[in-house]
């Protein structure tokens, strides 16, 4: 008895959790949907009339297509360079014995850790100086320095699980150390390797303070920031509908990717970075 009204509350908690996660989700989504004039007019949940206008005004709008194309192309970039240090380094920590190992990966997780804000004011000015401000390598490089420790953390512990005979196995059979790593061990790694590249594109795309800050313009800034300077059809219409819009067409990358590659993102942090 006690245990099925246990499930039963289990269930009933799991039921109000999912319903509280997915509510602001769906408002968005039906606000999206809605004309620019029912919002703050109807307290309906749903559209009274749907329409695909504030779509065709997201897409029809230049600073938003912009938008899109940097952020799908920094965040590539970043991702990208990002994950091949953090194998090379991860691997590093992982199979050799050095002083300041632990130190490293110390120091990895404190940058992490480190408030972005308090970088803004320094790489403003010093991307300024250096040329930097408002272009791509002004965001990939504060990306990559800040999704780098964390791939590093989760591909190191993701090694750490992977024998060690393997490797010798394929340098008795005449592999080099690089063959050997890049033919056994990588693809082994795998799953750890889509999890660090996930987790990294996630912070990159989503990174509002970086991308708000050191751009200035079209020729860098990310959808993030571009949304905070978006403003509708007109400038006499309020831009709420659209911003939604914007909001789910920016969402469904990130969704594809994860239902695409949740196998893989679930055993690399269970068979890495939750063991490690």
């Amino acid at each position: 008895m006690e245990s099925a009204r246990s499930k039963w509350l289990w269930i009933v908690g799991g039921i109000l959790i999912l319903v509280w996660t997915i509510f602001p989700i769906l408002w968005i989504v039906m606000l999206s949907f809605k004309q620019p004039g029912e919002v703050g007019n109807t307290q309906s949940f749903l559209p009274q009339d749907w329409t695909l206008v504030n779509y065709e005004t997201v897409f029809n709008t230049s600073l938003f297509t912009s938008a899109l194309i940097n952020s799908i192309g920094i965040s590539v970039i970043a991702t990208f360079i990002g994950v091949v240090f953090a194998t090379l380094v991860a691997y590093a920590i992982a199979r050799l014995e050095f002083p300041g190992k632990k130190t490293i990966l110390s120091f990895a997780l404190a940058i992490a850790m480190f408030p972005v804000v308090s970088l803004v004011g320094p790489l403003f000015n010093l991307w300024r100086d250096i040329g930097l401000y408002d272009t791509w390598p002004g965001l990939i490089i504060p990306y990559i320095s800040f999704a780098l420790p964390l791939a590093i953390w989760t591909l190191s512990a993701f090694f750490r699980e992977i024998p060690w005979e393997m490797e010798q196995a394929a340098q008795v059979d005449g592999a080099t150390t690089w063959q050997a790593f890049r033919k056994v061990i990588v693809p082994l790694a795998a799953p750890g390797v889509f999890t660090a590249a996930i987790l990294t594109f996630f912070f990159c795309w989503n990174d509002f303070v970086f991308g708000i800050s050191l751009t200035s313009s079209d020729n860098a800034r990310p959808v993030p920031a571009a949304l905070a300077f978006f403003t509708g059809a007109s400038q006499f219409e309020q831009p709420t509908t659209a911003v939604c819009a914007a909001a789910v067409v920016v969402t469904v990358p990130v969704v594809v990717i994860v239902l695409a590659f949740q196998r893989r993102i679930v055993a690399g942090l269970t068979s890495g970075a939750v063991k490690g």
